[in-house]
């Protein structure tokens, strides 16, 4: 990735309580999945003059990442549909790590005519020629939950130096008086996401100067699979009994980092911080692996996406202005209009008030057989 990291021109929010969000928000949620309904009351629904018969194309990540396919697709549908009278549809494709095969996805989006697209790039840099092409057929892109490079119209994700600083907070907290003296890994994000930059330099906020930080690894792609490798590096190098934390960047890695430290023989696990709020990683927090994971609200990213993406083809440029009051600045284009979602620290104290209060997950999805007993300890029932 390009050094030059995005840098946005607003101030940090603060992590905002979820559920007061999605009350402000008017989002109303559907039982089990967390799928949302659609209606806002805003009076957001096409009238006779406007177009309604849109083709949004959307391009997401990989699968690794739970959310992708279980919340954020569903979500984007929802509320094309919801917003169209049921008439505008959603083109998609997921890349599966690759950043070919997603070049080769938007290239057929941009073949396809669809009117829109959005895009959370595998490689932000990789994906620019695309949006060049899709700006030079009159194509409007949107990036998605990570920055790309190109002439891309607006942005939406969330405050992602905020989860940097979250995670890193986290981590000072859990180690108290001998954070000074205490030795973390950090295992950061793949260096050709540009979120892994504001990720780290959140972080890097919070631990520098109040922790020793012994080893620090770029995770190519997100694997896990290569944060266990980077892993077992870090314990041959530091020392199993010498990590007293492990700064994780997400929860795919997290679950990585916490079984070589297992399969390492660690009897007592040092805090290690994660981020998406996947359901394995929220019953890791339950059993007491993994310290914390940052719940970022994809419900409320996702519908601002599909809202956004319509509302660009429809030519509501004032709805459209409404949800991007923030700016940020890429290495190919500054000041571009953006929509930054806070976030969340979960913990096992707030599980009831995030998760399972927004419709996320229910009590029998996390507290299964497997974890009735931590679920129990906790109150969780």
């Amino acid at each position: 990735m390009n050094a030059r990291t995005p840098r946005r021109t607003t101030a940090l929010r603060p992590a905002v309580p979820l559920v007061l969000l999605l009350a402000a928000a008017g989002v109303l949620l559907l039982g089990g999945c967390g799928v949302v309904d659609g209606v806002t009351g805003s009076g957001d629904s096409s009238t006779p003059s406007r177009r309604e018969d849109i083709k949004v194309g959307l391009l997401l990540p990989d699968k690794d990442t739970a959310r992708f396919e279980r919340f954020d697709y569903p979500l984007i549908k929802s509320r094309v549909a919801s917003l169209t009278g049921g008439k505008g549809k959603v083109v998609y494709a997921n890349a599966e790590a690759s950043a070919s095969r997603q070049n080769k996805q938007f290239a057929q989006l941009v073949d396809d005519k669809v009117d829109v697209i959005l895009v959370d790039a595998v490689d932000a840099r990789a994906i620019a020629p695309g949006v060049r092409k899709a700006k030079d057929a009159g194509i409007p892109v949107i990036a998605y939950d990570r920055l790309a490079q190109g002439p891309i119209d607006a942005y939406v994700s969330h405050d992602n130096e905020l989860v940097g600083e979250v995670q890193g907070r986290a981590i000072v907290d859990a180690l108290g008086d001998k954070a000074a003296t205490s030795k973390i890994v950090m295992m950061n994000g793949s260096p050709a996401d540009p979120n892994t930059a504001l990720f780290k330099e959140g972080a890097l906020s919070e631990l520098k100067g109040r922790v020793v930080i012994a080893k620090s690894y770029d995770t190519r792609e997100w694997l896990p699979e290569v944060a266990k490798a980077n892993m077992a590096k870090a314990i041959a190098s530091v020392g199993l009994k010498n990590i007293a934390a492990v700064y994780s960047a997400n929860d795919g890695m997290a679950g990585a980092v916490i079984d070589e430290l297992e399969q390492s023989g660690a009897t007592k696990l040092p805090p290690v911080t994660g981020q998406d709020a996947n359901l394995d990683a929220v019953q890791r927090i339950v059993a007491g692996e993994q310290t914390m994971t940052v719940y970022k609200s994809f419900l409320l990213e996702a519908q601002g996406a599909a809202e956004m993406a319509v509302y660009k083809v429809q030519g509501r440029d004032i709805a459209f202005d409404a949800m991007t009051q923030d700016t940020i600045d890429s290495p190919t284009r500054k000041d571009i209009p953006a929509m930054l979602v806070p976030v969340v620290a979960l913990t096992k104290s707030n599980i009831k008030d995030t998760v399972i209060k927004d419709g996320v997950y229910t009590v029998k999805d996390i507290c299964t057989a497997k974890y009735a007993a931590d679920c129990t300890a906790i109150g969780l029932k």
